[in-house]
């Protein structure tokens, strides 16, 4: 291992290093909050050196408006900060403000491979949809796991808490890492994926089938965390169930009171298969999802809106981290340039 392999390594330390992010590609959801938010706030950045990251770059894989993007990103990272992310506990900050991502995403496309590339689940779905609608695909679609990688590995992180969609780039960033390390010398830590326990895929109300996401088109079935509260209660009182005037809890058979009953049990507390024995109709299970969803999102509304009020504030926190960030990181990138044959900087 080279000086800067070595120096890298001993930054790492001995805590447990931490590191999710948030794209900026819509507003954030009640299954982002549920799924992720609210661990990260509540168990994550206590029990390990934790960096959470608003991922702005990933943005920019797809068309997009870039007034929205910056919007996008700052109420994001205030989001974060609402939630319960504290800056003296933990890091928060936006990816673009830290360099070493970019530099050390060109080493992870020359460590990956086209093949590699191309059997990505989300790159299939993305660029299917970009095709539909007569658009092009972007380079960039196709090598978003190489910066994903590099988010990851800049920091020596040990765990990378994701949903299901994204365990396939946890993957190959494991890959890649293992790869690199065996051509070039031991730089990266190998990381390991970990997945959030129940709620962790919020359904859409409307399509409970399919996971609650905060891009998509048709909004009536995504609770939005800033949604005020009576568009909650609508969108709840209005979510896909089924025929039967019961309430049980099968997730194969009936998704979509499942959904209510996990989000319930997230929300509120509780084991959904008690919770179902609970009621005798969907719409008393409904009234209590909505008033639930509403009260655990309150005082998230009501921090955001201070913290809006003085976007100086905000900024200040994400410089800071970015500062903090892009210390941890230069260390072993430098070390992963050195190890494939660059020049050092001086």
């Amino acid at each position: 291992m080279n000086e800067r392999a070595m120096a890298a390594a001993m930054a790492t330390g001995a805590r447990t290093r931490i590191f999710s992010g948030v794209q900026p590609t819509g507003h954030l959801t009640l299954g982002n909050y549920l799924g992720a938010m609210r661990r990260w706030a509540e168990v994550d950045q206590h029990r390990a050196e934790a960096l959470f990251c608003v991922v702005d770059l990933h943005a920019l894989t797809v068309e997009h408006d870039p007034a929205r993007v910056r919007r996008l990103s700052r109420q994001a990272a205030t989001l974060l900060l609402a939630s319960g992310l504290d800056p003296e506990i933990c890091t928060v900050f936006v990816q673009s403000q830290v360099d070493e991502h970019l530099r050390l995403s060109y080493l992870m496309e020359c460590t990956a491979s086209d093949g590699e590339m191309r059997r990505m689940i989300q790159y299939k779905e993305k660029s299917a949809r970009e095709q539909a609608r007569g658009g092009s695909v972007r380079l960039s679609l196709l090598t978003y796991p190489a910066l994903m990688a590099a988010d990851i590995l800049a920091y020596g992180t040990d765990e990378v808490p994701v949903g299901e969609d994204q365990a396939q780039h946890v993957e190959l960033t494991r890959d890649l890492a293992v790869r690199f390390n065996q051509r070039y010398g031991a730089t990266f830590v190998v990381p390991r994926t970990v997945h959030p326990p129940v709620a962790a895929r919020v359904k859409d109300l409307q399509e409970p089938t399919s996971k609650m996401g905060k891009s998509q088109a048709r909004t009536a079935g995504v609770v939005y965390v800033l949604d005020e509260p009576e568009a909650v209660r609508k969108k709840v009182t209005r979510a896909v169930t089924d025929s039967e005037r019961d309430v049980s809890y099968e997730p194969e058979r009936r998704p979509g009171v499942a959904n209510l009953l996990e989000v319930l049990a997230a929300s509120a507390g509780g084991d959904p298969e008690r919770l179902a024995e609970e009621y005798d109709s969907c719409g008393a299970l409904k009234k209590d999802v909505a008033e639930a969803v509403v009260e655990m999102l309150r005082p998230v509304r009501a921090r955001h809106a201070e913290l809006a009020a003085d976007p100086g504030q905000v900024d200040a926190v994400l410089l800071a981290g970015a500062e903090r960030a892009r210390g941890l990181a230069r260390p072993r990138v430098d070390a992963a340039f050195e190890a494939v044959g660059l020049l050092p900087r001086r």
